[in-house]
């Protein structure tokens, strides 16, 4: 965690507690004026009862609007945040848009070599993607049972183990050998 993200974190601690004591103020003081009021106490009295249940009043409304501007600070740094990773990441799909078309071809002449079936080759190209069985079954609107037999399928067809050698098998000559 960053030293901006403790501070952040103690800062909005801070102003819960800042908020709950004043409500617990605001809370005790109307209670306490309304008794002195049935018992006729003192109208200067009342006057700085009053006064003190204004001061808790405004450090109720201080520190509720400084929680959440602090909040929708957070959030909108966030929003930004995932503005700019899509659009990074819709500028690497532009830039490398033939790389991409020429891999999944590529993947799915290996798949057309292993004889997968359409619906096995679809599932497959989902599992690399990185969708689990029950991703997979949502989009492919089927049971979780039937990707997981189909990824079987996938598996003893192409021999390879599981999902991490299946990727390690389309991924491995894209990645640059190890600089000695």
């Amino acid at each position: 965690m960053s030293f901006s993200e403790e501070d952040n974190i103690n800062s909005k601690r801070l102003s819960q507690w800042a908020i709950l004591f004043s409500v617990v103020v605001f809370i005790l003081i109307a209670v306490d004026v309304l008794g002195d009021y049935r018992d006729g106490i003192a109208w200067a009295h009342l006057l700085i009862e009053v006064l003190i249940l204004l001061c808790s009043l405004v450090g109720i409304v201080y520190f509720g609007r400084l929680y959440y501007l602090s909040a929708k600070a957070r959030i909108d740094t966030l929003k930004h945040h995932l503005v700019l990773a899509n659009q990074e990441a819709q500028q690497w799909r532009e830039a490398n848009h033939e790389l991409v078309a020429g891999l999944a071809a590529q993947i799915q002449k290996q798949f057309d070599a292993w004889q997968l079936t359409r619906a096995e080759a679809e599932v497959g190209m989902l599992m690399l993607k990185g969708l689990s069985h029950g991703e997979i079954a949502d989009v492919r609107d089927t049971s979780e049972r039937t990707i997981r037999d189909q990824a079987r399928a996938i598996y003893r067809k192409s021999g390879m183990a599981g999902r991490a050698e299946l990727s390690a098998f389309f991924l491995e000559d894209l990645l640059l050998p190890r600089q000695e």
